[in-house]
């Protein structure tokens, strides 16, 4: 995040040269207010503090300067005392979200100085305090957040090679910890989770700053991702023993065994960090938090950043955009729970064929009755953001609308409950029964907050009559002094005989007579001239003066009973959070799993059977994404088969890479790695290694994404696009796919495709689904065929991963003659006399050529370029000797 640093000479270039440093300025020269606005912001020196004054959040000094830039406002000055002037930049009251929020996705920390006490009645300097300290992760007011994903703050704890994370979501209450030995581990996690700040613990002096991403600091650990915002945390908040305490106080238990993380002090000391710095920034809130969960993230389907890249299941590679991802084509829910959920579901894939099961089952009943369906996803059109909901009113930040808000969600869940009587499902089960005092509180605050209330809460029409009886005789009152003043207007205009006087009021000058200029020589002689405007002269009389008085005074009395009351039905919601959030959970799980159902039947998606074993049989799979974006019956669909029906286990033997002469005897278990590692002797039912060639543009990307695709949606619990699936399921899922570089760290297209290929031979199991995209083709010819030769060989026969291959090195269909793993598809072309067409076809068989040059001719290039480049491939068809020497090689 971005530092507030001095500004630059040209940066407070002004024709009246205000002060723009603050921080070598004796403060004794300063006038009362500056001289405050200086000593808070000596405490939060690393935020933009925004300091009320009036109907404006002022900015001073530096800080002025940096928000007058980032803004775009007006930057001008002010009267500061003996030091001359102060540049100031300021925004207006009622709009500081807005602009905060702009600030904030700027990379900036800022804190809220606030008016604690009425102008009109403080004595001397109007009393000011900081009631909110706003970072990118501690948010929780709904316009600066996104409906549909979380917004995480994370926490670190490194003690050599191994670490500690903790993340929470303030805005809906998920906390969650774990622990890892291996650093690689972390950077994936974090890159997971996108959080919107890191805490990093450390020693340094300047604890406190705030790195926007992209910037460096040699006190944020190399395996960081440069990526994100990180903040320097002091380590003492860190160490274990507090963090332990701290954790214990707050979910008031007497251990952590409950949570799961009595062993793990790392992850301990991430959680203790993280909920100190949550404390720190949320002032006198106190942030209602589920109770802490630990995980492993063994317990999921692993997904690394490249992974999640190149099947594209949040943004697209190509512009990171969420239209023409996954999420796009697959989110059909009706609530900002759902959606976060399903997102969720989709960056945590179960391994749990159980857990997975349960969830088709719940899609198979809302396929299949078609009026539960319609209306529960009608009911749930009608639900709010419970989670966010309920987590401002624990934190008292919540207003009337949010309450009228969760009023009328809590009214909807007995019906939710009726509408689900009936079902088997183990996901709607869950809300047949909820708290009866959740219905309670909704009648409750029905009964008594108006329908439509005001945004602010100061400003009275709150609550309903009858409520309170002082509350209505204050409102009786004040209604019988305003009714006195409507008759004053009438009483006087009878009394002076000026039709045109009018009784005014404004919240400068009060209440007033309002006479024109040229009836100013009738005005009565008790009259008292207060405003002289262009047009008309403004008078006030001491009865309406002495009335001006009481209405006031009633006004402020009746406002303040109001917020009363509202606070207290406040405080009674924030005690149901917990209870309000894990109805929540429920509703929004069943939401995602309706937008399943709702997507199976209009896209014709097929229940995949989930098996213990390793195989992968899809018949006529299609890529969720792209038939979304064809017109209806345009994609052509295509089947796969990969994986060994065998489930892997006792008895099974290793084949020894590279050499198949020893697979049918006892030596060819020096290769083993365990059980998981073992392949059956007998004859391959289905491969392990797909060789897939074919010409460009004829849809072999596509079709390892689809691959791909289709086994993650199935082990999030979805239908697949597909007449039929069986899939074992995987434990990682593995992509390398397009050409990408990385100039900021000095790495060619090359040097990143051998690193990510380097990461799936370190990694993958026989378990694993690995998708390859052209592997070699960023160097020479010979070099990228043996790497693509050698990758594909150790593939097949040292890890025994499921593998689809997709090359143009047609070459490699020669490890099929030599592996029996190993099986030979193309994408199909149809060949005319002057040109190619896709037929977009994966069928078994090897293409004996790639057609370059036809799709060079088909994206325009010359036609003499054209015609020489089939005239060199000619010559070296002719000449070369490679494929014969692999083999050769092979075979030796």
């Amino acid at each position: 995040m971005k530092v507030p640093s001095t500004p630059t000479a040209a940066e407070s270039q002004a024709p009246i040269q205000p002060c723009t440093d603050c921080r070598q300025i004796d403060k004794n020269k300063l006038s009362p207010m500056y001289k405050h606005y200086v000593e808070v912001k000596e405490k939060h020196p690393h935020s933009l503090l925004l300091y009320r004054c009036g109907d404006f959040f002022e900015t001073f000094f530096q800080d002025a300067v940096i928000v007058s830039r980032e803004l775009e406002l007006v930057l001008t000055s002010k009267h500061g005392g003996e030091i001359g002037r102060v540049a100031m930049t300021g925004v207006p009251h009622h709009a500081w979200e807005r602009y905060t929020t702009q600030l904030i996705e700027k990379g900036y920390a800022v804190v809220i100085c606030d008016q604690v006490e009425d102008a009109a009645v403080a004595q001397g300097l109007v009393k000011r305090e900081v009631t909110r300290i706003l970072t990118p992760g501690t948010l929780l007011q709904d316009g600066m957040l996104k409906a549909s994903r979380n917004n995480y703050l994370a926490a670190i704890a490194i003690a050599k090679n191994h670490w500690g994370l903790a993340y929470a979501d303030i805005s809906t209450g998920e906390f969650l910890a774990t622990q890892g030995s291996n650093l690689e581990q972390l950077t994936q996690e974090i890159l997971r989770l996108q959080p919107s700040e890191v805490l990093v613990p450390t020693k340094a002096p300047d604890v406190g700053t705030l790195f926007r991403p992209g910037e460096t600091s040699e006190h944020i650990p190399e395996c960081l991702p440069p990526s994100f915002c990180y903040c320097l945390r002091s380590q003492s908040s860190f160490n274990t023993g507090e963090a332990r305490q701290k954790l214990i106080q707050k979910f008031k238990v007497r251990s952590l065994e409950g949570f799961g993380c009595e062993d793990l002090p790392l992850a301990v000391s991430a959680a203790g960090g993280l909920l100190d710095y949550i404390e720190d920034t949320q002032k006198e809130s106190d942030v209602p938090l589920q109770q802490l969960r630990t995980y492993a993230i063994t317990d999921y389907l692993i997904l690394d950043h490249q992974t999640r890249r190149n099947l594209e299941i949040t943004q697209t590679v190509r512009d990171g955009t969420f239209i023409g991802s996954l999420l796009w084509a697959l989110d059909k829910t009706t609530t900002a729970m759902g959606s976060r959920a399903l997102k969720r579901w989709f960056l945590q894939p179960l391994l749990d064929i159980k857990g997975i099961r349960a969830r088709q089952d719940t899609i198979q009943e809302l396929v299949e009755n078609s009026s539960l369906r319609h209306d529960l996803r009608q009911l749930l059109r009608q639900i709010y953001d419970l989670e966010r909901l309920s987590g401002r009113a624990g934190s008292g930040t919540a207003n009337a609308r949010d309450l009228v808000a969760l009023a009328e969600s809590m009214l909807r869940l007995p019906e939710l409950a009726r509408l689900v009587t009936e079902t088997r499902s183990p996901y709607l089960r869950t809300l047949q029964k909820f708290p009866s005092e959740l219905e309670q509180l909704g009648h409750k605050l029905r009964a008594q907050l108006v329908e439509s209330p005001p945004i602010h809460l100061t400003e009275g029409n709150l609550i309903r009559p009858g409520i309170s009886s002082q509350l209505d005789e204050r409102r009786r009152l004040l209604e019988e002094d305003l009714q006195w003043v409507a008759n004053f207007e009438i009483d006087e205009k009878a009394r002076t005989g000026i039709p045109t006087l009018k009784v005014g009021h404004n919240d400068t000058f009060g209440y007033y007579i309002s006479i024109s200029r040229a009836k100013a020589d009738q005005v009565p002689t008790n009259y008292i001239r207060k405003q002289t405007l262009k047009n008309e002269e403004r008078y006030y009389t001491p009865e309406l003066k002495e009335r001006e008085a009481r209405i006031l005074t009633a006004e402020k009395d009746l406002y303040q009973l109001e917020y009363d009351i509202f606070t207290e039905l406040r405080t009674e919601v924030g005690e149901q959070a917990e209870a309000i959030r894990n109805v929540s959970r429920a509703i929004a799980a069943a939401d995602v799993l309706c937008g399943f159902a709702e997507v199976a039947v209009y896209q014709g998606y097929c229940r995949p059977e989930i098996v213990s074993g390793r195989e992968i049989n899809i018949v006529d799979g299609r890529h969720p994404v792209v038939e979304k974006s064809l017109p209806a019956g345009f994609f052509v669909p295509n089947s796969t088969e990969l994986g060994s029906r065998e489930s892997l286990g006792a008895g099974l033997e290793t084949r020894p890479y590279g050499n198949r002469e020893e697979e049918q005897g006892d030596k060819g278990n020096k290769g083993n790695k365990g059980d998981v590692n073992q392949l059956p002797t007998t004859n391959y039912q289905l491969p392990d290694l797909i060789i897939l060639t074919g010409p460009n543009a004829s849809g072999k990307s596509c079709y390892l994404r689809q691959v791909g695709l289709i086994q993650l949606m199935a082990q999030v619990g979805s239908f697949v696009p597909a007449k039929s699936a069986k899939l074992g399921i995987c434990d990682r899922i593995f992509t390398r796919v397009g050409a990408v570089d990385d100039l900021a760290t000095g790495q060619s297209t090359f040097m990143v495709e051998m690193n990510e290929t380097a990461n799936i031979l370190n990694h993958a199991s026989p378990r694993s689904l690995v998708l390859l995209d052209e592997i070699g083709r960023g160097t020479a010819t010979f070099d990228g065929l043996s790497i693509a030769w050698a990758v594909a060989e150790y593939l097949a026969t040292e890890i025994r991963a499921r593998t689809i291959f997709a090359t143009h090195y047609h070459e490699l269909n020669e490890l099929a003659s030599i592996l029996s793993n190993v099986a030979n598809y193309q994408v199909t072309v149809k060949e005319l006399p002057d040109r190619i067409i896709f037929l977009h076809q994966v069928q078994p068989g090897g293409a004996d050529k790639s057609y370059g040059i036809e799709a060079g001719r088909l994206a325009g290039l010359p036609p003499v370029v054209i015609q020489r480049a089939k005239q060199v491939m000619t010559q070296i068809e002719q000449h070369s000797k490679i494929a014969i020497g692999l083999r050769k090689s092979t075979q030796s």
